[in-house]
C-alpha cells in the first residue's frame, strides 16, 4: 500500500465590507491601529491555543478559541471565527481526535487569514 500525502488547504473567508466599515468609522489611522492590534492579538492567541493543545490543556484551548472569535469577527475574518467556534466546541467535549483536527485547521486558517487581512489593508490604504 502506498502512503498518501494529505495537503489540506483552507479558503479564507474575509468580509472586506467589515474592514471598509472600520475605515469609514475610525478614519485611516484609527482603523489601521485597530487592525494592527487585532492582527497582533490573533497571532498571539493562535500561538497560545496551539501551545495549550500540545500541553493537553483543552480548557485553555476552548477559552482561547472563544476569545479569538470576537477579534476575528471585529476585522471581518468570518472563516477564522467559524473555525474557532469549532475548536471551542470540540475542546469543551474533550474529543482528542476532533481537537487535533480542528486546532490544525485553525492554525492553517489563521496563517492564511492574517495574510489576507494584511493584503486587504494594503489595498485599502
Amino acid at each position: 500500500m502506498e502512503a498518501v500525502n494529505l495537503r489540506p488547504d483552507e479558503n479564507v473567508r474575509l468580509n472586506p465590507s467589515r474592514l471598509t466599515e472600520l475605515f469609514v468609522q475610525l478614519g485611516n489611522r484609527g482603523a489601521e491601529d485597530v487592525v494592527r492590534r487585532a492582527m497582533e492579538e490573533l497571532a498571539v492567541r493562535l500561538a497560545d491555543i496551539e501551545t495549550a493543545y500540545w500541553q493537553g490543556e483543552f480548557s485553555k484551548v476552548s477559552k482561547g478559541s472563544r476569545g479569538l472569535i470576537a477579534i476575528a469577527d471585529q476585522i471581518g475574518l468570518n472563516g477564522l471565527a467559524q473555525v474557532a467556534r469549532h475548536v471551542a466546541a470540540t475542546a469543551s467535549r474533550n474529543d482528542p481526535t476532533a481537537i487535533a483536527a480542528t486546532v490544525s485547521r485553525l492554525v492553517r486558517m489563521g496563517d492564511k487569514s492574517l495574510t489576507a487581512v494584511w493584503d486587504a489593508q494594503n489595498m485599502t490604504l
